[in-house]
């Protein structure tokens, strides 16, 4: 994935970072700062408002430790609301990873946040009604 550092309109070092889940794409910003997140120009309580999404969210800062001390900017497009928080954490990650490799890498790896998860929808085949799903048998 895609990780790098650098430097803004203002001058501000950030770190960006792409996850990808399902469908779902995000691209992740991170920012030196007080622990506020923005995604796609919303609120994260706005626009994940399930406890447990926000928690998928957050789990690449609190593995590491740095909860609080980034600023998150997320720009996601595609897929359901959990495969787009699932691509928010992979971004998380891979911004994290940029901010300082060493550091981060071992407990991120340990904790699977930087492997992709490549579970998609199988697509449909011909002559099917889904991807495996065969229409009725009829003898007569």
């Amino acid at each position: 994935m895609k990780s790098l550092e650098m430097k803004g309109p203002k001058g501000q070092t950030y770190y960006y970072g792409t996850g990808r889940r399902k469908k779902a794409v995000a691209k992740v910003r991170l920012l030196p700062g007080s622990g506020k997140y923005v995604i796609n120009g919303r609120e994260m309580e706005d626009y994940f408002p399930l406890a447990t999404l926000r928690i998928i969210v957050n789990q690449a800062f609190a593995v590491t430790g740095t909860e609080g001390k980034f600023d998150v900017f997320a720009d996601v497009t595609g897929g359901g609301i959990s495969g787009q928080a699932g691509a928010v954490r992979h971004g998380i990650a891979n911004a994290l990873l940029a901010a300082d490799s060493e550091q981060y890498r071992a407990a991120l790896k340990e904790n699977g946040l930087l492997t992709r998860d490549s579970r998609m929808k199988e697509r449909k085949k011909y002559g099917l009604k889904k991807a495996r799903k065969a229409p009725q048998f009829s003898k007569r």
